[in-house]
């Protein structure tokens, strides 16, 4: 079954962003095949502003991913982490390059389905 995967990221090359202090997220569609492709950039207000966080935007950030099945993030917070568990989103911390970080993440979630 084909799946999303979200990413922190200010390049599109390397996931280097705290999910409540990124402006925008990597959409890429992972296909049955295991290819995978970016689709999409997503726009977010940042959450978290110095020690602390807007839980209505986290919440907002969260929906706008619930469509994905994982994100990638450098950081996340407990609340942001449970905001997006609660839509079904898996959240990974991460600092690596999106290509390799994706690659292992479509071999995890083929050996674990």
């Amino acid at each position: 079954m084909s799946y999303k995967i979200a990413v922190a990221s200010t390049d599109g090359k390397v996931i280097n962003q705290h999910f409540g202090r990124t402006k925008k997220f990597y959409i890429i569609h992972v296909e049955d095949s295991g290819e995978y492709h970016y689709i999409e950039t997503r726009e977010t207000a940042p959450a978290c502003q110095g020690g602390s966080h807007e839980e209505d935007l986290l919440a907002r950030n969260a929906e706008l991913l619930s469509d994905c099945k994982y994100v990638l993030v450098s950081q996340i917070g407990p609340g942001a982490e449970y905001a997006l568990s609660k839509k079904g989103v898996t959240a990974f911390v991460i600092t690596h390059y999106i290509d390799e970080a994706v690659k292992r993440l479509i071999q995890y979630h083929s050996e674990s389905s």
